[in-house]
This record gives C-alpha cells, structure tokens and sequence, in this order.
C-alpha cells in the first residue's frame, strides 16, 4: 500500500508542482555556477548507496570544503539562491523523482551520506537499512531546525555526532517500528504543518511515545 501512495502522490506533485519547478530549473541555469541539480550517494535499503537529487544550492566543489557534507547555518558555501531554496525546503523537490523511481518514500529515515550515516548508534543503522529512506519523516520533522542548532554549537561537528544523530537515530528507530499506513499520513500531515508553523509542538501531541529528548536538546526540538 505504501509503495503505490507513494507512486501515485509523487507523480501528482511533480505534475501539479511543475509551474513552480521549471522556472527554478530556468534561475539556477542563469545564475551560481550554472547547475540545475546536484546528485549526491546516500545510504538506501539494505544499506545500498543511490544518488539523491536535489537542486544545486552549494559550490560544486563544496563537499571538499569546510564541514563536509555537515552543513552548519549561513554556510559561505550555499549560493544566494540556494539560501532561500534551503530555507523552504524546495530543494528537496527534485527527490519526487526518487521517490517515483523506488529509491526512497514519501515517508521515512531521512538518506544520509555515508560520513553521516556513520554517526548514528551501530544498532540505529541496523535498523534504518530495514525500511525506505524519506522525502520526510519523524526525523526530519523534530529536526527541522538542525543547522540552526550547529549554529548555536561552538564545536558544531562534535554536537552533530554526539548529540543530534544519537538521537535522531533513536527518532528513526522509533519510525521503523511503527511504520504503517496511520504513522505515513499523519507524517505528511506533520510535515505540511510543521512548514506552515514552524515553531508548533504537533509533533509531540500526535505522536506518542516518541524516545526522551536529551537534555543537551531541551527546549530546542
């Protein structure tokens, strides 16, 4: 069931978002460096890496620069237009196409590359690698401020691995064992709220038994 919602709701939003989508594909071509979009390798199912698309918001060569692929609030790396792509989540859009070709879901783990990956707990791994990864999920909504948290860090890299992806992985595990048909709508639900309203605590309310936040996050997700 939740591979044909997911066929059948990215197919509609590539074609209802089209108007939107080809005059962004047109901006990028003229302005930055000239990229459309950018194709990374993210860890999928069964722990098999694919390549993730999204629109070109970073320096080409930004993977070999700075943090990584950790990106951290006001990057010097993100191009003027990617700022406001990032901001509202229209970079991720592209990934409608991954969703249609099978490699990821609507719903789910967030992909991340394998330095990110790497950061989560040994049996959070073992766990995320069972299921899809996500356009959106648990993950992502509890974190959707995660480069404004780095920010805040003043060893960034150090709280990104010890704190956040610790608990992110605990978030993911909690997805994967209550996957169903209720936890994919209500996340799609979540999701579109959470971006109208970003500060709400929804989250919170309709999901239960979601794992303690750590006290270096309180107050913060």
């Amino acid at each position: 069931m939740q591979r044909l919602l997911d066929i059948l709701l990215s197919g509609l939003a590539l074609l209802v978002l089209s108007p939107l989508l080809l005059p962004i594909m047109l901006i990028l071509r003229f302005t930055g460096e000239g990229e459309v979009f950018y194709t990374q390798q993210r860890i999928g199912r069964g722990g098999k890496p694919f390549g993730l698309y999204k629109f070109a918001t970073m320096l080409k060569n930004s993977p070999n620069i700075g943090t990584g692929t950790v990106t951290v609030k006001d990057d010097p790396r993100i191009l003027p237009m990617g700022r406001f792509l990032r901001k509202t989540k229209i970079n991720e859009l592209p990934q409608l196409l991954n969703i249609f070709r099978g490699d990821m879901s609507v719903i789910g783990p967030r992909p991340q590359t394998q330095r990110c990956f790497d950061a989560f707990p040994p049996q959070s791994q073992a766990e995320i690698i069972k299921v899809r990864p996500g356009l959106s999920g648990i993950g992502s909504i509890v974190f959707r401020d995660e480069e404004e948290l780095m920010h805040a860090s003043k060893e960034p890299e150090r709280f990104y691995d010890e704190v956040i992806m610790p608990y992110k992985g605990a978030l993911e595990e909690w997805y994967v064992a209550n996957q169903g048909l209720w936890t994919y709508l209500a996340c799609i639900f979540v999701t579109a709220w959470v971006v109208l309203f970003p500060k709400s605590t929804l989250a919170w309310r309709v999901f239960r038994g979601l794992p303690a936040v750590p006290a270096e996050l309180a107050g913060s997700v």
